[in-house]
């Protein structure tokens, strides 16, 4: 899998988005912006009640494309000021899209690390859409080290690319811990038969200092 594409602006859509794609939008975040002057955005809601806004948000897709859908779905969750029982519940009560934009919007949102558990929960899926959204910003900055860790270490497993974790070279640095637990997996993988994955390579370089790969020693070069 590929790593995600930066969320666009709204004036970034706006310039992609077809007219009535873009007056949809205009639309969506009108509506968004009322909820949050009116504090809808914090209010309970029943089966039937969800603010349009939160309607909106389920149809995103059908009217600005899939391509679009995560930047637009973090642009209403931003403009309604969505607070942790709103996320909370469009990430529990979407599809597998509705909830990898949460995940994506969560460090633009005023949550501090109260949405961790959406991160931990998307982190014990094997979606590996969801897992690589989970690593993003707001993992970077509110994951504790050892859940930070176990979160590289599930990307590996998974085939989400290392890219995908946010801040990977700052946090990785120096992690003589991270260093080990990747030495091991390389040391299960190379047991059991298995192939190495590139990326444990590439987090062991940018930790200072970390074990060498199990395997055969490489040649030396003559001078």
């Amino acid at each position: 899998m590929s790593v995600p594409a930066p969320l666009l602006t709204r004036e970034e859509l706006g310039a992609r988005l077809g007219g009535a794609a873009r007056a949809w939008l205009d639309e969506a975040l009108a509506e968004a912006e009322h909820a949050a002057a009116h504090e809808e955005a914090e209010q309970p809601v029943g089966p039937y009640s969800a603010p349009p806004w939160e309607l909106r948000y389920a149809a995103v897709g059908r009217n600005c494309g899939p391509e679009h859908a995560d930047s637009v779905r973090a642009l209403l969750l931003v403009e309604a000021h969505a607070a942790l029982p709103v996320v909370t519940r469009l990430y529990e009560q979407g599809t597998a899209a509705e909830r990898r934009a949460v995940l994506r919007a969560l460090h633009l949102l005023d949550l501090g690390p109260t949405a961790l558990p959406l991160v931990e929960d998307a982190l014990r899926t094997n979606d590996t859409r969801l897992i690589a959204a989970a690593v993003g910003p707001y993992a970077a900055t509110h994951l504790d080290a050892h859940n930070w860790r176990h979160a590289v270490l599930k990307c590996l497993f998974s085939g989400v690319p290392v890219d995908a974790v946010a801040r990977l070279g700052r946090r990785s640095r120096g992690d003589a811990e991270l260093a080990r637990m990747l030495g091991d997996f390389a040391a299960e993988r190379i047991a059991a038969g298995r192939d190495v994955p590139a990326g444990i390579t590439r987090v062991l370089g940018l930790t200072t200092p970390g074990p060498q790969l199990p395997g055969p020693t490489a040649p030396t070069q003559e001078s």
